[in-house]
């Protein structure tokens, strides 16, 4: 199967490049429903040179009115640069129009630029981050309730009791525990496994059933589908070189990120395992024995008519893939 994220980076891009980019985003979410897409993801930042999507509920509301039964992720959801109010109307139609099938993966957010932007408290956002969670849930029942000394009341109410999914994210012990103790899964953004100790504990300790904890393995990685990986790396690299120095740069600093690279050139990128390009066959064996191929079609701005032709590959990969493990007859 096929996970397909979307950050929407492209440097230098005109306005009717990044146009491009978004209407093949919804091409490919809709041609993704028919190809072996179990998900799409979304991402959010904002105040970025290469305009990276800041907008991740409006392109979610796109890719939700192109398919019908694709699972749709946003990843990380940045709750305290919105209004929390609005930020729950806005979940709640988009519950309503996919039919449930929006999910988010709530981020604190790390970037001073965004912070400073939002005029929000960088040194409080882990107790901000809590607030907003509650606001959500209270919005989402439909009844009345009181937000900073307001008569509050959300309507309608979202497709799915108690509002659409919410997971916690992070690379922090303590976004771990909060997780835990808000009764959500945990969707860490670091290799490192001792998170899932901290959130089982944490559950344990709180009385609340763990939901669920993923911890990315060390070579995560975000592949390519080529029959002639030399020149797919020759074509492609620059655009996945532009994506892993900008993503480098905001997490200078942090350690352990999944899928961050010191990669400097095309080459010390292609010797890493942040981006890979395989041939069919190592995409069907990765599939194989994981399930599941990562891509980033459009990465750093690439053309659409350059990645169609990986995704088609990708698609096979799939297929070939499926009828391997099928039963006979």
């Amino acid at each position: 199967m096929l996970l397909m994220r979307f950050a929407m980076r492209t440097a230098g891009g005109d306005g009717a490049t990044r146009a491009a980019l978004y209407r093949a985003a919804l091409e490919m979410a809709e041609w993704g429903e028919h190809n072996g897409c179990m998900s799409l993801v979304v991402s959010q930042h904002h105040a970025a040179d290469d305009g990276y999507l800041p907008s991740p509920l409006v392109l979610a509301s796109g890719m939700a009115a192109v398919t019908e039964t694709t699972p749709i992720m946003v990843a990380a959801l940045l709750v305290l640069f919105y209004e929390p109010v609005k930020l729950a109307e806005d979940m709640a139609v988009l519950d309503l129009m996919s039919n449930g099938r929006v999910s988010y993966t709530i981020g604190l957010g790390y970037r001073d630029e965004e912070f400073e932007q939002f005029g929000v408290d960088k040194s409080r956002r882990a107790r901000l981050v809590e607030e907003r969670i509650a606001i959500l849930r209270a919005a989402w029942t439909g009844e009345p309730f009181e937000h900073d000394g307001r008569r509050v009341r959300v309507t309608p109410a979202p497709l799915q009791p108690g509002g659409p999914m919410l997971m916690g994210g992070g690379g922090t012990p303590g976004a771990a525990r909060r997780a835990a103790r808000l009764g959500m899964a945990f969707l860490a953004d670091t290799t490192d496994d001792t998170l899932a100790q901290e959130y089982e504990a944490e559950a344990a300790r709180v009385g609340v059933t763990p939901v669920g904890c993923m911890i990315p393995p060390p070579d995560s990685s975000t592949f390519f589908v080529a029959d002639d990986p030399d020149r797919a790396w020759h074509d492609l690299g620059p655009y996945m070189l532009n994506d892993a120095r900008a993503y480098a740069e905001w997490n200078r600093g942090r350690t352990g990120i999944a899928m961050v690279t010191s990669a400097s050139t095309v080459d010390e990128l292609r010797a890493g395992t942040a981006f890979r390009v395989i041939t069919p066959d190592e995409a069907v064996a990765t599939i194989r024995r994981e399930g599941v191929l990562q891509l980033q079609p459009l990465v750093g701005g690439l053309p659409p008519d350059l990645a169609w032709p990986h995704l088609e590959l990708a698609a096979r990969a799939v297929a070939r893939a499926g009828a391997a493990t099928a039963p006979p007859g």
